[in-house]
């Protein structure tokens, strides 16, 4: 891709067709903001170029090389975001009514494929890590249980890792999913790096997996916005093409495209090394984090062959309670106060990405921030929820939900009603409440909390969450 812009730019056409701000000359404020070079390339579809939807040249050939490089039959590159492609996913696969299996703890993105889909969830309610109040992997023997009591199920979804860096057993899930004629699903938002370091945990292509959406922006180096899905065992490429382009733009981009295929080809080449640096650097950070005292950065540890069967170590969580501040509280003064931008905090714990991009010198600027933080605002942690992860009561399946007649009570007010929105802390992400979850006491408490402790809170109609659409009864 690279190559066949550069091509086009050399042979100096005169655009007489979108975007209309013709390679920046037409908006110079944008053009000073982003640069003439990255106009120049910001470009429709031609054939010298091919087209996103049906790639037939060099996006084919680059999607390919992606292919080869992720151990893949074949790679898509995607332009919606990763949400995008775990919706792709779940489309291919299911049809309305048809089960999946998945854990409660995915990303929204999982559950509005089930509202687009119309499939119907089975939950396997991951483990609890309680001193951390974390949710973990799913235990072998609740996937077991799931598709032996629902054989009928199409596919099994699983996260690898999930936000926090643990991971399942996704080799042994794969394989006991495909002896029951089931396919296997891996949202690898946050595991591209896996693909390219020997140390760490298995990827979804090695495991067997027949699809898996993996965030080429997180991890990999490239645009906000870009991914990959990649397929294997004969999963029909034209077939999950379609799907695919049922959801995403006509107009891909060519900076995200591009993108994807110059940090495709910089981890081909220098994936192992690069990702061994950001692992070191890492342990680095952990050892220095947990020296401080108060603090817990987790890590290997927590193996316990199961719920956690691995564990990511390039990712920095860092448990915040027993220092009496939520997660959410220490993100804020890392930003507000020490101009430190970390990936999330939520009410027990922080997490700070760390790849291709980063310097020892940065890592040691957040670990003195955190024992200063400690030092000003150490307080006693009574009263601080502990537990991130609420077992859902599930009952009725999303899309039912989502499009029911509803009505907007006041949040106090929904206690025992089915929801028919989302609440969820964003980043990361996951839902406290999803379409068709009763609202228990349990979970108001931790809405309340979170809003108490400033988690950005998200998926309402309502903009400041103190109202929620529930199912109107009768």
């Amino acid at each position: 891709m690279l190559e066949a812009l550069q091509r086009y730019k050399s042979m100096r056409v005169v655009p007489f067709d979108v975007p209309g701000h013709k390679r920046g000359r037409g908006n110079r404020e944008l053009t000073d903001f982003l640069g003439e070079k990255c106009l120049t390339v910001d470009v429709n579809s031609m054939k010298p170029l091919d087209n996103l939807c049906h790639p037939v040249s060099v996006i084919k050939d680059a999607e390919a090389l992606a292919a080869e490089a992720f151990g893949a039959e074949h790679a898509f590159f995607m332009v919606n975001g990763t949400t995008s492609a775990v919706q792709s996913m779940v489309l291919s696969v299911c049809k309305r009514g048809d089960k999946i299996i998945m854990p409660r703890n995915v990303h929204r993105s999982a559950i509005n494929a089930l509202i687009l889909s119309g499939a119907i969830p089975v939950y396997v309610n991951p483990g609890m890590n309680r001193e951390l109040g974390i949710s973990l992997g799913m235990s072998l023997d609740d996937v077991a249980r799931a598709i032996a009591e629902n054989p009928d199920a199409k596919a099994v979804l699983v996260n690898n890792p999930t936000y926090y860096g643990i991971c399942s057993d996704l080799k042994a899930i794969t394989d006991m999913a495909h002896a029951h004629g089931m396919r296997v699903l891996v949202d690898e938002a946050h595991g591209t790096h896996f693909y390219f370091g020997a140390h760490l945990p298995l990827t979804a292509m090695a495991a067997g997996a027949d699809m898996a959406a993996v965030s080429m922006h997180k991890s990999g180096g490239s645009l906000t916005q870009s991914s990959l899905l990649l397929i294997s065992n004969g999963m029909s490429e034209g077939y999950v093409r379609q799907i695919i382009n049922l959801t995403q733009t006509t107009s891909g981009s060519y900076l995200l495209i591009s993108s994807l295929d110059i940090s495709r080809r910089n981890l081909a080449l220098r994936g192992q090394d690069i990702f061994q640096k950001v692992s070191n650097m890492a342990e680095y950070a952990r050892a220095e984090i947990n020296r401080i005292g108060g603090y817990y950065a987790f890590s290997k540890e927590l193996v316990n062959g199961d719920t956690v069967f691995d564990f990511d170590v390039t990712k920095l969580s860092v448990h915040t309670r027993d220092i009496g501040l939520a997660g959410i509280e220490v993100y804020d003064l890392l930003r507000d106060e020490y101009d430190i931008q970390i990936e999330f905090g939520d009410i027990g714990n922080i997490l700070a990405y760390i790849s291709i991009g980063d310097r020892r010198l940065d890592l040691e600027r957040l670990v003195s921030a955190l024992s200063e933080i400690k030092r000003r605002y150490m307080k006693d942690k009574a009263g601080m929820l502990s537990q991130e992860y609420i077992r859902p009561q599930v009952e009725m399946a999303p899309q039912t939900a989502f499009y029911s007649e509803s009505e907007s009570v006041p949040l106090d007010g929904s206690i025992g009603r089915i929801c028919s929105e989302f609440v969820m802390c964003y980043p990361p992400g996951i839902p406290i409440l999803a379409p068709g979850e009763k609202v228990t006491p349990q979970v108001l408490e931790y809405i309340h909390y979170a809003k108490e402790k400033g988690c950005f809170l998200t998926g309402t109609q309502d903009s400041q969450v103190n109202r929620l659409q529930v199912i109107r009864e009768g």
